[in-house]
């Protein structure tokens, strides 16, 4: 005997999932207008956009500009001329760093930092900071890049970084601080950070290839445009959380609106903001990594020839350099932003400025060293340790020994599951696909969600892209189904126990430093190129939010009720599905709305080692420059996180209320 569905919601779920059925069983009586948007209804929004950028680049306020040494004249843009002179400006910067870094070369000439000196720097600002075991992961990492032949790799990445770090903080600050101050500026900016969050990668590399060419100037441009988001977010929550009370005393000392601002909101704004910084060093390392596709120098740009070239070993000790690089400036600028200032000035000037001392004296002592010991100055690569011939010794072994078994199961993923999802996903007809997206913004939170929602696909079929999309979409549901069911059964054990929730916490933040480059290299050793690979990059990097929020979830369901259930006699399993799981769910689909996010970047940035979705067609855009299709491209992967995000959060947030957590 069949049991129908009785309450409201319950049918209304029913009716949904009943008319997308039927939409898709119709679809060969449908006529083909429902089934995929017709190509001669397409809008060119690229040519639009390309027709607009290529007249600022070539035609707005064109000026002349004479050169007196050469006496030649030369027509272009004001558009040009500024991004000339903001190149040139950010070029000139990172020389300056990069010869601190690495020597002498253009026009500083001042011998480098030995390496040993940076060392003993890493290792007193990780002590200053945290004590110890910072200070020996800070110190030993930057021993590792040395000894291990990756310094001036490293230097060329981390001189992108020192210019593009405080550039991308002064901007994000300023801009949320004008974002507090003036309403207008607030709803202008929060639609553009919403999509600049969601762009993937490589839409940011396109515009600024075309506008200012390729090199390390252009890869700083990108990174400060792509880390710039976060820190105006968080400057504006830090400085919206100061309460009322601490504002009235300000006023009531005198202050004026800038003294109010500099001397008491942004100081009780710190740790919001400090964990802005961290934000940005992190956005910036990443971008620098995938910043290599249009000249970048540094590690990322080596790694992608070795990727490129399929030698895996050297592509992993890379790998590695870059995964040290990320672990110690999330912890350094993490121990700053939580680390309390300071204010005794009470203190001997040797005490209150020992780090410094300590710096300048451990710097004097390398370079007195290094005269007499030249390795102190410079390992050279001839010299330096490698690990290559050993994880190429591995792939091998791989290969000899796993290569039947992993070529079976590749096979079967992709003929059996892979392949016939991926044309179930592109068979849909788009009528069904519109139905099921709006019907559940409709139910989740009215006729403003179904709206937005069909106002992104919408988009999608506007610009011709609707197949493409469904190919994404396969990918990031499998990649998105596998991550959640891995991230909620590690996230079940690990929250059991206190030890283990912390060193899965722990685990869970390192994966999470790692640029998600680095993630390819592993499966592309096992899995060669291919959708598998992808999907198996994707499903790493994806479960990091799913098990953190499934494990923050459980750990936030109160003692004294979880301690009652079991007093009443339930079993810990009962007490599991029946009370922990369903107080965490709420937090855990939050978790769910971040796997998402992160599952669509990854499968944009796996199309480096071969895909047929959207981040295939954006790669190729970067290829021929064509900013108008990768703007476009990469509004439409936007659209889809966003559309996934809104369903996500307005069913989170009923809930959140109704069990006191919003």
């Amino acid at each position: 005997m069949v049991h129908l569905p009785t309450d409201r919601k319950s049918i209304q779920v029913a009716l949904l999932f009943i008319v997308f059925a039927v939409l898709v069983a119709g679809k060969g009586v449908m006529p083909g207008w429902l089934l995929t948007w017709p190509a001669s209804v397409t809008l060119p929004i690229a040519e639009w956009l390309n027709q607009a950028l290529f007249f600022l680049q070539d035609e707005f306020w064109k000026i002349t500009v004479i050169d007196v040494e050469e006496d030649l004249a030369e027509e272009t843009t004001a558009v040009m001329l500024i991004s000339r002179g903001v190149s040139d400006a950010l070029q000139s910067s990172i020389d300056v760093v990069r010869n601190i870094l690495l020597g002498g070369r253009k026009g500083f000439a001042l011998p480098a930092l030995p390496w040993t000196a940076v060392a003993g720097i890493a290792f007193v600002i990780g002590y200053a900071l945290q004590g110890w075991r910072l200070s020996l992961l800070a110190g030993l990492s930057v021993i590792y890049l040395a000894v291990f032949g990756q310094w001036q790799d490293s230097m060329r990445t981390l001189s992108l970084v020192f210019v593009a770090v405080p550039i991308a903080l002064v901007l994000g600050l300023s801009l949320g601080v004008l974002a507090y101050r003036y309403k207008v500026v607030e709803l202008t900016l929060a639609p553009l950070l919403n999509v600049a969050q969601s762009l993937p990668h490589f839409s940011y590399l396109i515009p600024v290839l075309v506008f200012f060419g390729i090199g390390d100037n252009a890869g700083a441009i990108a990174t400060i445009i792509f880390a710039t988001p976060p820190m105006i977010r968080l400057t504006l929550l830090g400085l919206k959380k100061v309460s009322v009370e601490v504002l009235e005393s300000g006023r009531m000392s005198g202050c004026n609106n800038l003294q109010l601002l500099t001397q008491v909101q942004i100081p009780s704004a710190r740790h919001d903001i400090m964990i802005g910084v961290n934000q940005v060093i992190m956005q910036c390392l990443a971008m620098v990594v995938i910043a290599s596709f249009i000249g970048a120098s540094g590690l990322g740009y080596t790694l992608l020839v070795m990727l490129g070239s399929l030698k895996i070993g050297k592509a992993l000790e890379l790998g590695i350099s870059i995964v040290l690089i990320a672990i110690v400036l999330d912890r350094l600028s993490l121990a700053w932003a939580h680390k309390q200032p300071d204010y005794r000035a009470d203190l001997p000037f040797y005490v209150r400025y020992k780090y410094w001392l300590a710096i300048v004296g451990l710097t004097l002592l390398s370079i007195i060293v290094s005269k007499f010991f030249p390795y102190a100055y410079k390992i050279p690569r001839s010299v330096a340790i490698t690990t290559a011939p050993f994880w190429d010794f591995m792939v091998d072994w791989v290969v000899r020994n796993w290569y039947s078994g992993l070529q079976q199961f590749r096979t079967f993923l992709l003929v059996e599951v892979l392949i016939p999802m991926r044309d179930a996903y592109t068979s849909l007809p788009m009528v069904a696909v519109f139905a099921l997206l709006m019907g559940a913004g409709l139910f989740l939170g009215g006729v403003r969600s179904a709206l937005i929602v069909g106002a992104f696909f919408a988009f999608i079929a506007l610009t011709g892209w609707w197949n493409k999309a469904m190919i994404t979409a396969y990918m990031v549901s499998f990649s998105v189904l596998i991550s959640v069911f891995i991230g909620l059964s590690i996230g079940i054990i690990a929250s059991r126990r206190s030890f283990t929730t912390r060193y899965a916490l722990l685990i869970c933040d390192t994966l999470q430093t790692f640029p998600s480059f680095v993630y390819l290299i592993p499966v592309i050793m096992l899995f060669q190129v291919n959708d598998v690979s992808v999907l198996t990059a994707v499903i790493i990097y994806a479960s990091i939010p799913a098990t953190r929020y499934t494990i923050e979830g459980l750990r936030s369901v109160p003692q004294g009720l979880q301690e009652a259930a079991t007093m009443s006699g339930v079993s810990r399993i009962q007490r599991l599905f029946k009370i922990e799981l369903p107080l965490a769910l709420p937090h855990i689909m939050l978790g769910v709305n971040q796997t998402v996010i992160f599952a669509l970047f990854m499968v944009i940035i796996g199309a480096f080692i071969g895909t047929q979705d959207l981040g295939q067609e954006i790669m190729q855009a970067l290829s021929e420059s064509d900013m108008g299709k990768g703007l476009v491209l990469g509004l439409c992967v936007a659209f889809m996180g966003l559309a996934m995000d809104h369903l996500i959060n307005r069913w989170a947030l009923p809930r959140k209320q109704e069990l006191g957590l919003a």
